[in-house]
């Protein structure tokens, strides 16, 4: 699986405001400490509320009859390719 990369730019102002309550050393170690950790937060999160709301789709699903991947990776990829998955743009779109 490939991994991606995503830049945050903060101002000078914006580096100063954090350091006042980050701890953050010459290279900015601790401000990229605590960005890793808010992304991670944010992931654990969105996979927590992703596996349960599918788990429940599949279990009410009469058609589906295979075993629930234990695995992120393979549960992921299954739902992904369900022809009832939307992701967050596509349902945002219907909306609209």
């Amino acid at each position: 699986m490939a991994n991606h990369t995503k830049t945050v730019t903060l101002t000078e102002t914006q580096q100063k405001i954090l350091s006042d309550e980050l701890y953050n050393d010459t290279d900015n170690a601790g401000i990229d400490t605590w960005i890793q950790g808010a992304m991670d937060g944010k992931l654990d999160h969105c996979w927590t509320r992703f596996r349960n709301k599918w788990t429940q789709i599949l279990m009410d699903d009469d058609s589906f009859t295979d075993a629930i991947p234990s695995n992120q990776t393979d549960f992921v990829n299954l739902i992904l390719a369900r022809s009832d998955y939307e992701n967050r743009k596509t349902r945002d779109d219907k909306i609209k």
